[in-house]
């Protein structure tokens, strides 16, 4: 349905639908394209919004932020409500991003688990994006780290992983005995340094619903006493939730946590998460203290010396659809992302408090840097494929290792995306239509599943029977059962799109284990648009693990690189 009035701040936001399935609304929902949760606006601003000075979250992460292409101009495309996205909603609005002439589909939504690629909305609609020249651009999910958690794994789309950035959020708690320790939140709450009277939630319990301080000292809802913790900062050996500190009236709550803590969240009032160590030192502190206090700081902005890699939610290959094609394919910022909020929504949840910026991590942000990146890309190159454009991003990306993430490039894809240097690649692995009928014959699809992916009468032969190795992607992936040998053909395709006259040779990363080799190992061009085939054999001695090398095309201006990755399929 079209959205009859629009707000048009300088052209910005052309156009706005919604998709409403009978059941998807609840009674928070605008019947509108209008956002009531937030998320919406959110990834919005991040891949097109304009450039606006002195955004802050609370005055935490100050300064002058944009979109990836500000200069981009948006159309909006509601597809999600409070009970969840339909995929009648999902094809429909494809539907219509396709007939208005969008140039880039950006699309943070993905299901909990993978679906095969017809049983998957997205998957479906970005296929016929791509046959209009539409490239869709996916969150990989946050499912990770589990293995073969990836989502949106289609081949003919850009799956996004989350990375962090250079600066981290740390939210300091000092004790009566002044030291101080520093803790992993977002905590908008300024104490002004006041000390307050601070309990450990074990010695809270609520005895009047029967609860023992061995639950208590949880803080679970209803477990404590609001009397004994009523304005008080509350300590709690476990994290659990914020609401059963906030329901008994507590001041602020520290937690001590054994989670992740490369990500944080925003509560409703001052709090703070500590590591293991630090939760035992106030422990003792509260155990060996007549009158206890404590406050918990405003967060604060530190840099991030280990940035970037990939954090700990976002979803991991390998790819469980289809094992030979590496997801995710690149990863880019999605941790701790200040962008615009919508003021129908609130902070977070539990809070009352409005604000037009808020701070948020998920590969749902990483996706809208991604998007942003493509369109500025697209700006130079209008012609190029979906598959042009993907190409460029990756074989540019930011080489990662597995330093910081174990899982590799199954984490991190063919790295982090370096969108300045993808506007001139140099060479790129494109495809269309055929390639993925061919990929999708030989992986032994039916003819009508073909065709209703593809919305033809495509049909398979032995013209458009291919090998998921032949299909002209910029990564290789090979997988096979543990400690066994294993030898794959690749067949690839690049088109020229830097110097006129250029020549390139191939410079291969090889660790123990793989075995490499490149025919023929120089390629050269004579004009832009030329085309020149090769084959890269892989060999691989498998063990219960992954073995990593790459390919880069090096024309001494121009390094087209490319991961290779063979792993034994236990993985999954």
């Amino acid at each position: 349905m079209a959205f009859n009035k629009v707000l048009i701040c300088f052209s910005k936001i052309i156009g706005a639908r919604y998709y409403l399935t009978d059941g998807d609304n609840g009674p928070e929902d605008f019947i509108s394209p209008r956002d009531a949760e937030g998320h919406g606006t959110h990834t919005t601003s991040t891949a097109a919004g304009g450039l606006v000075s002195q955004a802050s979250l609370f005055g935490i992460a100050k300064g002058t932020v944009r979109g990836g292409v500000p200069s981009a101009r948006i159309a909006v495309y509601k597809i999600c409500w409070s009970y969840g996205c339909s995929d009648e909603g999902i094809l429909a609005a494809f539907d219509d991003a396709i007939a208005d002439g969008v140039d880039i589909i950006s699309l943070s939504v993905g299901s909990f688990i993978p679906f095969d690629y017809f049983e998957d909305s997205i998957a479906i609609g970005a296929f016929h994006a791509m046959k209009k020249g539409i490239l869709t651009s996916n969150s990989a999910g946050n499912g990770g780290p589990t293995p073969g958690s990836v989502v949106n794994v289609s081949p003919w789309s850009l799956t996004v992983a989350a990375s962090t950035i250079d600066r981290k959020f740390v939210t300091k708690v000092k004790l009566g005995n002044g030291q101080i320790y520093e803790g992993a939140t977002i905590n908008t709450f300024d104490l002004k340094g006041k000390m307050y009277p601070f309990i450990y939630g074990g010695d809270a319990p609520n005895l009047t619903l029967g609860v023992a301080s061995e639950f208590s000292r949880y803080c679970y809802p209803g477990a404590l006493n609001a009397t004994l913790v009523k304005g008080k900062i509350v300590f709690c050996e476990y994290f659990t939730d914020y609401e059963g500190v906030l329901e008994a009236g507590a001041l602020g709550a520290v937690f001590q946590d054994t989670g992740n803590k490369d990500f944080q969240f925003s509560y409703p009032l001052p709090f703070s998460t500590l590591n293991v160590n630090d939760g035992r030192m106030i422990i003792n502190y509260l155990n060996t203290t007549e009158n206890p206090t404590a406050t918990i700081f405003k967060t604060s902005q530190d840099n991030n010396q280990f940035a970037p890699f990939v954090v700990s939610f976002s979803s991991r290959g390998p790819n469980p659809i289809t094992a030979d094609i590496l997801k995710p394919d690149l990863t880019a910022p999605g941790v701790d992302i200040l962008a615009a909020w919508s003021e129908a929504s609130t902070v977070t949840e539990g809070d009352t408090r409005r604000t037009r910026y808020n701070i948020i991590s998920g590969t749902s942000m990483s996706c809208p840097h991604a998007t942003g990146a493509a369109a500025y890309v697209k700006s130079f190159h209008p012609t190029w494929s979906p598959a042009a454009i993907r190409s460029a991003l990756m074989t540019t990306a930011i080489p990662m290792t597995s330093n910081n993430n174990i899982e590799g490039e199954h984490a991190y894809g063919a790295g982090h995306i370096n969108p300045l240097q993808a506007t001139d690649p140099g060479l790129v692995y494109d495809a269309g239509e055929i390639d993925y009928v061919k990929f999708l014959c030989g992986q032994g699809y039916t003819i009508a599943n073909i065709q209703l992916i593809t919305g033809n009468s495509s049909s398979c032969s032995e013209e458009t029977d291919g090998t998921v190795w032949d299909l002209n992607y910029p990564s290789f992936a090979l997988s096979s059962t543990p400690g066994k040998s294993i030898t794959r053909v690749f067949h690839r395709t690049v088109t020229n799109v830097g110097s006129a006259v250029s020549n390139y040779r191939a410079v291969v990363n090889a660790p123990p284990g793989l075995i490499i080799q490149v025919q023929p190992s120089v390629l050269s061009f004579e004009y832009v648009g030329q085309q020149q085939s090769f084959v890269v054999t892989v060999g691989a001695e498998l063990g219960n693990s992954m073995i990593s090398g790459s390919l880069i095309w090096d024309d001494g201006v121009h390094q087209v690189k490319s991961p290779i990755v063979a792993y034994a399929s236990i993985m999954l």
